[in-house]
């Protein structure tokens, strides 16, 4: 269930210009992402931490579905992982933000970062102000990230982000950890985390 939105809030439309960050554009959907988001998930490091199946994404309607899935829940809901868009090139990094789909343990924050984009913060830069955004958004007291135990530079992620280890659960038949981001600690940190 989409948790209830803060007072006086309303949820960006199709035309958002988005969220700026120092070197980031966070903003919705276009149909040139498309292809951009099917190289990185047909990445087998990618694929084996982000898809379902945990297998890379080489046919062109699987990478088109995945893609439709990211914008549909902007559609369907207002609200959905933004494409990271590298301000210098203007390149697709990687898509980070909000995510629940039906079924989910939780209100995520997730990020997946682009193979060539990897390893210049840029998850730790989108995912912090994803979840100011969030947080801004949403009457909500905490967001969860949903790592696979073995998804080591993830978990570097969520450490840097202040996330703590939670529960463990299933996704898509894998045990994955539930890392946490409670607001109160995340409202406590310094200006520019």
């Amino acid at each position: 269930m989409i948790p209830p939105l803060k007072p006086g809030v309303t949820l960006p439309q199709p035309d958002w210009p988005g969220i700026e960050t120092e070197r980031l554009i966070l903003r919705q959907w276009r149909a040139a992402d498309v292809a951009a988001n099917m190289a990185m998930l047909g990445d087998p490091l990618a694929a084996r931490f982000i898809t379902a199946d945990r297998k890379p994404v080489t046919e062109t309607m699987a990478g088109w579905r995945n893609a439709a899935i990211m914008a549909g829940h902007w559609a369907l809901h207002g609200f959905g992982m933004f494409v990271v868009e590298e301000k210098g090139s203007g390149k697709f990094a990687g898509r980070v933000g909000p995510w629940l789909p039906r079924g989910y343990p939780g209100f995520e924050v997730g990020w997946g970062i682009a193979p060539e984009f990897r390893g210049k913060g840029y998850a730790v830069e989108a995912a912090s102000a994803s979840i100011d955004w969030t947080f801004g958004i949403f009457d909500i007291d905490q967001i969860i990230h949903c790592i696979r135990p073995e998804n080591v530079a993830s978990q570097k992620v969520a450490l840097r982000l202040g996330a703590r280890k939670g529960r463990v659960a299933d996704l898509f038949g894998h045990p994955i950890d539930i890392w946490v981001t409670e607001r109160r600690l995340w409202s406590a940190r310094s200006p520019g985390h």
